[in-house]
């Protein structure tokens, strides 16, 4: 027996430190280590772009010259040096980089055009080593594309985006004049031919000088800013047609704009500001379907001016720079700065950050540049992101939300305990609201008024109800007891009304029953003459169902409930869980608690019996009251079981992860989200440690209930012992 107990306990013990083992890593803080540096033959100030490949073996720097440098990145060494096309004619005036997964940047140039190209990583393994070549493509075309201005006038900004077959260029002249050119690439049936078609729209003024384009991945908003922090938000989805949604100022007083980025996925912008500043905002859609930019969060974590930002490829993260040579590393969701470092005594000229988000490059005013290995696991984990109200890009408000994995590759996961751990308090609460009543009830009736030998019979059928499993369980209550409950709804209320008030009457008619009649019974046996009772009431509540809805629901009392009331009706919802888990928690209950009760020493309910006390009256004051430390156990261990079920919850709930208290809608719990995610989240991921997360939090819930419940115990027990 004690080896059997310490056995258990070391058990416990060892799943609990396991579990902390895997979740502690969630929580642990980013680091930077600088790797490698080295002089590039450009100067910072000659660098208008830099990329890192996937792999951080290569490095990509182009010049405001228009020359194109592939390096090493461990050593600095040259591996390919050459000119982008167009540019050993004409100069380069500004230089914009598109989305950063496809690594597209584009030139515009003195003549009035621009090209677009496309670092290409071809990958071999010669000898089982993976070997990398680098070169630089045209994935439009080589051939310069007009960019639409006057003749004659300069281009001094530019901001593009290619995809789909497709691109969008933003651009605007000295003379103030910011034009969009849209060219659309087609293909022959045959593929050996293709045509690009080229149209140019000339946006409406803007009373500001322009100092900043964006234009985002998916070509369907253009962002015109100023240097004082206006802002115009264009709607670009029809490229002949761009209208102007929204102007704002998204810089506080006295502040400049520096820096003007998208967030991954282009949704968001990132804008920095001289004061140190750095804002997400993105655009919110009202009530009469129009757009408008809103401020989301912001980020202060430089004492001086921010200089550059530079978005994560695939997170919602980003790394940004000021004046001072530090480093900073953010995450927008999690609302976190996880780091702040400095890495350079000389102001930063560019940053660049790998696709795997596992290096920095980063290069200096005199052309200095280093390699940091980042290590920075789970940027999307903090107390805020686990447990509070979260802001999510194209969400109307902050909210509770689990959602874990999607189809589209720009999702951002949401990880949200919280509508998870209200689900299972849900199922708890519904499940113990059914079972607490009729398993208690049931076990003092059984441990005190019923005689022996149908005791012999009751009690062994109620217990052999808790071998059956609940995978079955939840097989028929999500596959026959939710559309039985839909379908005779009025019936189900009806019978909590009419199988109790049928009890009281049999009773009643079976105490005015002369002398005779009633001596036929022999005592304790009363019970059995419930059964034909209970199974009149429950053919009668479902008989009058359908009648009671065509009298006064229109037919229907779940449609009814929607329509009149704003109640929504799920089919698998708490109400079949509560009486689907209940069913499976009153056997433990009523086990428990019949011991209990059947336990009480006889002389206390003689004694009591004798000195004029009803039988009721001896239950209520003696027998409840000695028993009550074993009915709470019961209780405390029936809610173990239905806080920790899992089947049941998975098969009868719809499973959705929502915070609602309505008793039709269904929920999901952190037991039966652990079993249905698990399986499929990848090992050391975020999803998968915040599983373990979960299971944590479900281990101490239990742990601290199962505590509290063995301290009240207890106390009952010295309470009432001595009675």
């Amino acid at each position: 027996m004690a080896v059997g107990g310490i056995g258990v306990i070391i058990t416990i013990v060892m799943i609990f430190f396991y579990l902390v083992y895997v979740v502690v890593p969630l929580f642990a803080g980013p680091r930077i280590e600088a790797a490698a540096g080295y002089q590039l033959p450009f100067t910072g100030t000659d660098i208008a772009h830099m990329a890192i490949d996937e792999y951080a073996e290569i490095g990509l720097a182009i010049t405001t010259t228009g020359e194109y440098l592939f390096f090493a990145a461990a050593t600095g060494s040259p591996i390919e040096h050459g000119t982008i096309a167009h540019s050993d004619t004409h100069s380069v005036i500004a230089i914009a980089r598109g989305d950063p997964a496809a690594g597209d940047v584009f030139l515009a140039f003195d003549d009035g055009t621009a090209v677009v190209v496309r670092p290409h990583y071809a990958i071999d393994y010669p000898d089982d080593k993976r070997h990398i070549t680098p070169s630089l493509e045209y994935p439009l075309t080589p051939t310069p594309i007009d960019l639409g201005h006057v003749a004659g006038a300069r281009v001094m900004l530019i901001a593009a985006q290619y995809g789909a077959q497709e691109a969008t260029i933003a651009s605007t002249a000295q003379d103030g004049a910011t034009v969009l050119t849209h060219l659309k690439v087609e293909s022959s049936l045959l593929g050996d031919e293709t045509q690009i078609e080229t149209h140019h729209v000339q946006l409406r003024s803007v009373d500001y000088a322009v100092a900043y384009l964006l234009v985002d991945v998916d070509q369907r908003e253009l962002y015109v800013a100023s240097a004082d922090g206006r802002i115009s938000y264009f709607d670009i989805q029809d490229k002949r047609k761009p209208r102007l949604l929204d102007l704002v100022n998204v810089v506080k007083k006295g502040a400049r704009l520096t820096a003007l980025e998208s967030l991954s996925g282009g949704i968001s912008i990132l804008i920095g500001d001289s004061s140190g500043r750095i804002a997400q905002w993105f655009p919110l859609r009202d009530e009469d379907n129009n757009y408008s930019l809103v401020p989301v969060r912001g980020f202060d974590a430089f004492a001086t001016g921010v200089a550059i930002v530079t978005p994560e490829y695939f997170r919602k993260g980003f790394i940004a720079a000021d004046t001072g040579g530090n480093l900073g590393l953010f995450h927008t969701t999690s609302e976190r700065v996880l780091l702040v470092e400095k890495i350079s005594v000389e102001a930063l000229r560019g940053v660049a950050i790998s696709p795997r988000a596992d290096v920095v490059l980063s290069v200096a005013d005199s052309g200095w540049v280093e390699i940091h290995r980042l290590h920075n696991e789970h940027p999307e984990v903090s107390w805020s992101a686990l447990w509070g109200e979260v802001w999510y890009e194209s969400r109307a408000e902050p909210q509770y939300i689990w959602q874990s994995s999607s189809a589209s590759s720009d999702f951002e996961p949401k990880f949200s305990l919280t509508p998870l751990t209200f689900g299972t308090i849900k199922a708890a609460f519904y499940a113990m609201l059914f079972a607490i009543p009729l398993a208690i009830f049931g076990a003092v009736y059984t441990a005190y008024f019923m005689t022996p030998k149908m005791r012999a019979f009751v009690k062994p059928s109620v217990e052999v109800m808790a071998a059956l499993p609940t995978v079955i369980l939840g097989f028929l209550a999500g596959l026959w007891l939710a559309p039985l409950i839909e379908e005779y709804l009025s019936g189900v209320f009806l019978a909590f009304v009419l199988i109790p008030g049928s009890f009281i009457l049999a009773s009643w008619t079976f105490g005015k029953l002369p002398r005779p009649p009633r001596n036929l019974i022999p005592d304790g046996w009363e019970a059995a003459l419930l059964i034909p009772v209970v199974c009149l009431g429950i053919w009668l509540s479902l008989a009058l169902s359908h009648p009671l809805e065509t009298m006064f629901f229109d037919g229907s009392l779940p449609l009814w409930l929607s329509n009149e009331l704003g109640i929504k009706y799920d089919q698998r919802n708490s109400l079949v869980v509560g009486m689907a888990i209940g069913f499976a928690v009153i056997p433990t209950i009523f086990s428990i608690s019949e011991d209990a009760v059947f336990s009480v020493p006889r002389h206390l309910t003689a004694g009591s019996l004798a000195l004029g006390a009803t039988p009721w009256q001896t239950v209520i004051g003696v027998v409840i009251l000695t028993a009550s430390p074993g009915i709470f156990s019961a209780v405390m261990i029936g809610l173990g079981r239905a806080v920790g079920e899992t089947m049941v919850v998975l098969m009868a709930t719809g499973n959705t992860p929502i915070i609602d208290i309505n008793i039709f809608q269904g929920f999901r719990a952190l037991s039966a989200n652990i079993a249905v995610e698990m399986p499929e989240s990848e090992v050391n991921s975020t999803h998968y440690r915040v599983l373990f997360l979960a299971a944590l939090v479900l281990f101490l819930v239990t742990f601290i209930v199962n505590t509290v419940a063995e301290i009240v115990r207890q106390r009952l027990r010295v309470k009432y012992g001595n009675l």
